[in-house]
């Protein structure tokens, strides 16, 4: 079942921290100095956006730092200052005509919860909090910022029959992809 409703997903929505990163928020005297990102994560993103699976980012904080890294993986979908996850992916379903069905969410801790309920299949991370254990549908082997958003990826595009052509286009010639 898991299977056939993963193989519905157009829209892989991500939380950043705790899932794009390890939840580490480095700031100093200035403001937020940096954060860390997976580079199997980034090529994921790019084998999904190149596989025609969307990608959003759906965060309550706002960070320059992720406006950089949206922008090199060729995220346009990037929803910052979020204070209601639910409604903020409802309104992207509308935006994109997609039903619930075709939305996939990620999150790590309980302000992600919300947005479980606007998405057909749920992702956590291995090192979720456990509320958010309990409630996703498929939980990770890999922890936030470590691969977890590859691996789901992987998932997506394996139940789409997607991913065995993607590998095929690396057998024959790198793509260029950012990392």
């Amino acid at each position: 079942i898991v299977q056939t409703r993963l193989a519905q997903i157009k829209l892989l929505a991500l939380d950043v921290d705790g899932v794009l990163t390890d939840g580490t928020i480095n700031i100093g005297n200035n403001g937020e100095i940096f954060k860390g990102f997976n580079a199997k994560d980034g090529l994921g993103i790019s084998c999904a956006l190149r596989s025609g699976l969307n990608i959003a980012i759906i965060t309550g904080r706002k960070s320059e730092i992720i406006h950089k890294r949206a922008e090199e993986l060729g995220i346009s979908l990037l929803c910052e200052g979020v204070k209601d996850k639910y409604s903020e992916l409802r309104r992207l379903a509308e935006e994109l005509q997609l039903t619930q069905e075709e939305i996939a969410y990620m999150g790590d801790d309980l302000n992600d919860l919300p947005a479980f309920k606007a998405a057909g299949i749920s992702f956590a991370p291995q090192d979720a909090v456990t509320e958010v254990i309990t409630m996703a549908n498929i939980v990770t082997t890999k922890c936030g910022g470590r691969g977890a958003v590859r691996e789901a990826v992987e998932n997506i595009l394996k139940a789409q029959n997607k991913w065995e052509a993607l590998i095929a286009t690396y057998l024959e010639s790198g793509q260029g992809d950012k990392q």
